[in-house]
């Protein structure tokens, strides 16, 4: 019953903070049509989203911003996914510490079973071990299911701020591009002038 209280422990507290850390970001409560316009403003730009944005937006080329893109996921996707990671793990161990438990009951029970001779002291002997086995199974359930809930809770919460995170990099990289290409077509038609 420790080891089942002290996963539901890991497991839940690690759950809050990953959501705790995911509602910081704020992905959710910037409109997309504000953070479009603190890529060609940076003085507009607030929170974890002006953030990201002043830290991807610093590149002059498609191979920069690539770079930043990558750095990015590696310090805000990676951690995510090693605590979502040790969540499903104590999710998985939970019921298995359970089933251990059931596996002790049945033994304490057996032992009192060939070690009476069939008395209160031996009938009391067996109900201890039933219900070690019982209530050890069923607290490994019950910690378990709300747990694998909530992982997967975490799990969209996450999908949707990596999918946020690549359609910003889609949105950068296409006003790099469209930047990149109205500065060389002036130079362009430049050198077409000057030399008919």
């Amino acid at each position: 019953m420790i080891a089942i209280a002290a996963v539901s422990l890991v497991m839940f507290s690690l759950g809050m903070h990953i959501l705790l850390r995911l509602r910081a970001k704020g992905f959710a409560k910037v409109p997309e049509k504000k953070w479009r316009k603190w890529i060609n403003h940076p003085e507009k730009r607030k929170g974890h989203i002006g953030e990201i944005l002043d830290f991807v937006t610093g590149g002059r080329t498609l191979k920069d911003t690539a770079t930043y893109f990558e750095e990015l996921r590696a310090s805000e996707i990676v951690p995510f996914e090693r605590d979502l990671l040790v969540m499903k793990i104590c999710v998985s161990v939970a019921p298995l510490l359970g089933l251990l438990g059931t596996v002790t009951g049945m033994l304490a029970t057996f032992e009192a079973l060939a070690s009476g001779s069939g008395g209160d002291k031996t009938m009391g002997m067996i109900a201890e071990g039933i219900s070690e086995a019982l209530v050890t199974t069923e607290t490994g359930l019950v910690i378990a299911l709300p747990g694998l809930l909530f992982q997967h809770i975490l799990k969209r919460y996450y999908e949707r701020y990596k999918a946020f995170l690549a359609h910003l990099e889609t949105v950068c990289n296409q006003k790099l591009y469209k930047k990149i290409h109205k500065e060389e077509k002036p130079k362009v038609e430049q050198v077409a002038f000057t030399a008919g």
